[in-house]
């Protein structure tokens, strides 16, 4: 999981570190995680029951077909500044990361061995975004 924000720094420092010139790095926010360990905390924080995964693929993108005229009638009863679903979601880009067969480990070794110490935990990247995007009303 890469915050955008630990994205920026990186790119920062490496384009002003000598040693990390002209070198491809892996960007991640620093810790280990696994999806099955944070659906339960997002569901958490937004009081919804996690549904685990059952061993079958669900595109998001065919669950979320249909939606449309749903999220138009919450933006409606929350006063939510976009009512059409589509330019707020990608359900085919959310299925591209985690429709994967396996799961993905990373390692910053590289960057900080060379000198890059920034760190953010994923589920404060979440929770912060989730934040900011209740207080620009996109999202309930």
């Amino acid at each position: 999981m890469t915050d955008a924000r630990v994205l920026a720094k990186h790119l920062v420092w490496a384009a002003t570190t000598e040693a990390a010139h002209n070198k491809a790095f892996n960007v991640v926010n620093g810790e280990y995680f696994r999806w099955k360990w944070l659906w339960k905390r997002l569901a958490r924080w937004f009081g919804v029951e996690p549904v685990g995964f059952d061993g079958t693929v669900h595109p998001l993108e065919d669950q979320m077909a249909q939606d449309g005229p749903v999220w138009r009638e919450i933006a409606v009863r929350y006063n939510l500044a976009e009512p059409d679903l589509s330019r707020l979601a990608s359900p085919w880009h959310t299925d591209l990361d985690l429709g994967r067969p396996i799961e993905v480990m990373t390692d910053m070794s590289k960057s900080r061995k060379l000198g890059f110490t920034v760190y953010q935990q994923t589920e404060e990247s979440f929770f912060n975004l989730f934040t900011q995007l209740r207080n620009d009303r996109l999202i309930p």
